[in-house]
């Protein structure tokens, strides 16, 4: 079997900073170290310099500050970038986006017809929801996303949570789950790390110690955090709470925690990008607390299991598909009172707590490697299946796997 050249097409990647953005670094990053080859190609942001061992292709594109997800706007017609990504003769297509970065794909693939996987990563439904109040208009967006992936030969969801998002959508297409990974491997964080964040935190070696790390912005579900660790703090339980990352919300997130009379206790970090500083926060926590149920995967919850460090979750939500409550992490409702419930039975035994931060090493946790060595071999599958079949490659995908 030939080595594949694989193109990955994202409207985010660094310097923005998200789930799907890491997922394309990484993808990249292990399919050029260990199987073929990668290009991806992304936006142009000013003065940005890339620094890998895979090319970077980026087309023209313009900011959009005041979206919900504050991704660069591309322009799907570059007709310079089109010419440079066809020139890196592809063999398979994979967009990680349904909007300007699915339109640069298909004008590339207008040239030389590629197989063609998407992603979806993210709960458009509830972003398109979000944006456009206007019913019309949100259907017209709503095609345009089901009209990107039914362009594509195989859809791929995250999670099964992702998938029911896609379908009520309108997509009517077959899809197949495929979980990512995290980039935070099983060994110990250095020493140095340690006393790093030590030294960054301040808190006593014995303290109890909470963390959330992600967007800090109201939808992520930063209000039952706040609310659940009021009623934990009035049950007597003394602890230290950490939120890691940033977010146009967050100064009226630090105001509702003052409010609540939690900031003797609270820290507020911002991003951090260094990712060896960022396992020694993982490390740090004794339980991680994510009651988001607008993420359709758990790669946080990946992160904090390789740093053996159980989550507590939301019932039902993408993230919590990876976890067994009682077992590898602990389940919630989607309130204050049920939450800071599944807190202090978590805190109640801290041998147990342990145990349980081991277990979700050994079941939650999977790493990019092993993520991504499941996609490539799909690659090659596709690739074969394409070259055998051609035009008939779509009558040969029928057959319904979403497992």
């Amino acid at each position: 079997m030939k080595k594949l050249t694989i193109g990955l097409f994202n409207d985010s990647f660094p310097p923005t900073i998200d789930g799907v953005s890491n997922t394309v670094v990484n993808y990249a990053r292990v399919i050029q170290e260990k199987y073929g080859r990668s290009v991806v190609v992304t936006p142009k942001y000013k003065d940005v310099k890339d620094n890998y061992a895979f090319p970077v292709i980026r087309y023209m594109s313009l900011p959009t500050d005041k979206t919900r997800i504050r991704y660069r706007a591309g322009n799907p017609f570059a007709v310079g970038a089109i010419r440079e990504v066809r020139k890196q003769n592809l063999d398979l297509i994979h967009v990680h986006s349904p909007f300007t970065a699915a339109y640069i794909a298909r004008n590339v693939n207008s040239h030389h017809r590629l197989p063609v996987v998407m992603t979806y990563h993210t709960k458009f439904q509830d972003d398109i929801s979000f944006t456009v109040q206007n019913k019309v208009l949100y259907k017209m967006a709503a095609s345009i996303v089901v009209s990107n992936f039914s362009y594509a030969d195989e859809v791929w969801t995250v999670s099964k949570g992702a998938a029911d998002s896609l379908l009520a959508l309108g997509y009517k297409g077959d899809y197949r789950v495929m979980v990512n990974g995290a980039d935070i491997t099983l060994d110990p964080a250095p020493d140095e790390i340690m006393r790093k964040v030590q030294a960054d935190t301040g808190f006593h070696s014995g303290e109890l110690v909470f963390l959330y790390c992600g967007r800090m912005q109201w939808y992520k579900g930063i209000k039952i955090i706040l609310d659940s660790l009021v009623k934990v703090k009035a049950a007597g339980v003394r602890f230290r709470m950490i939120f890691v990352g940033g977010g146009y919300e967050l100064p009226e997130i630090k105001e509702y925690a003052r409010k609540a009379g939690l900031m003797n206790q609270t820290l507020f970090t911002g991003p951090i990008y260094d990712r060896a500083l960022l396992k020694g926060y993982f490390t740090r926590a004794d339980l991680f607390l994510f009651p988001s149920t607008y993420d359709t995967a758990g790669l946080v919850v990946m992160e904090a299991a390789a740093c053996r460090t159980p989550s507590v979750l939301i019932k039902g939500s993408c993230a919590a598909e990876i976890v067994t409550d009682g077992r590898n992490g602990y389940l919630s409702e989607e309130n204050a009172d049920s939450f800071a419930a599944a807190i202090q039975n978590a805190i109640n035994d801290r041998s147990a707590l342990a145990q349980m931060g081991e277990r979700a090493a050994k079941e939650v946790y999977l790493s990019w490697d092993d993520s991504v060595a499941n996609a490539y071999k799909r690659y090659e599958e596709i690739y074969e299946e394409w070259n055998s079949f051609g035009p008939i490659f779509r009558k040969s995908m029928k057959k319904k796997d979403n497992e």
